[in-house]
């Protein structure tokens, strides 16, 4: 168990950093890129390709934004609230 924990905290990489959030906290980074993941996903789907291209989008969103907005933004989307069309 403890060796599973070392090797995922040395295997851990956050995201990368982004110019266009020079002065901003990096938090504000996570909106758009979950957007363009569900984006990119949703273009990938319907050209049949694979959604593993994906992954960098969501691999930002994840790592840079708050578990509970995702949440929220996953729950938005579910009931048809969302504000923006993905």
């Amino acid at each position: 168990m403890a060796e599973d924990v070392k090797t995922k905290i040395k295997s851990h990489q956050t995201a990368l950093f982004d110019s266009h959030f020079l002065n901003h906290s990096q938090t504000r980074n996570c909106w758009p890129n979950h957007l363009d993941f569900h984006h990119c996903e949703n273009a990938m789907t319907a050209e049949g390709g694979a959604i593993p291209m994906c992954k960098w989008y969501r691999h930002v969103h994840k790592s840079l934004g708050s578990i509970s907005w995702e949440l929220a933004w996953d729950d938005c989307q579910a009931e048809g609230i969302f504000p923006l069309k993905i």
